[in-house]
């Protein structure tokens, strides 16, 4: 199936917009569910370094791995989660308009499910998400324009 890809312009330069939506500590701020997130390494993220966002499924909080896949600040960011019954395969890209001074940020979502995963993506996860990220997106694009 192919990935669930929202778009929106933001009237910031890429390298904000690229900073704020890759950073899992804001994604509390714009993604719905999401309870807290953080890199496990203090320094620059690389292909392989882990990202843990912690969402509220349910009545409960699960802990979620991801690991980045690829990274070309300020144009591309992608993880693919690692553990779980569904795990998401998440890429980002942000392109200039206006001559840098807004974007075109796409975010490309997909989904694959393990053991009991396997039913719910197709059942469940895939048309929640669908619904989520234009709600998501506009949080972000709001959040952003909104900042001093």
């Amino acid at each position: 199936m192919a990935p669930i890809s929202t778009t929106t312009e933001v009237d910031r330069p890429p390298e904000e917009v690229f900073t704020y939506v890759t950073d899992p500590s804001r994604f509390v701020e714009w993604q719905r569910n999401v309870v807290s997130g953080h890199m496990d390494t203090d320094g620059l993220s690389t292909v392989g370094t882990k990202c843990v966002t912690t969402r509220r499924i349910g009545f409960a909080e699960r802990a979620v791995t991801a690991e980045i896949t690829h990274i070309a600040p300020p144009r591309t960011w992608g993880v693919r989660g690692v553990d779980g019954p569904i795990r998401a395969i998440v890429s980002v890209t942000v392109d200039p308009i206006d001559a840098g001074r807004r974007s075109r940020l796409t975010i490309d979502l997909d989904f694959e499910g393990h053991g009991i995963g396997k039913l719910l993506v197709p059942l469940a996860v895939r048309r929640q998400a669908r619904n989520e990220m234009p709600t998501n997106l506009r949080a972000l694009k709001d959040r952003l324009e909104n900042r001093g």
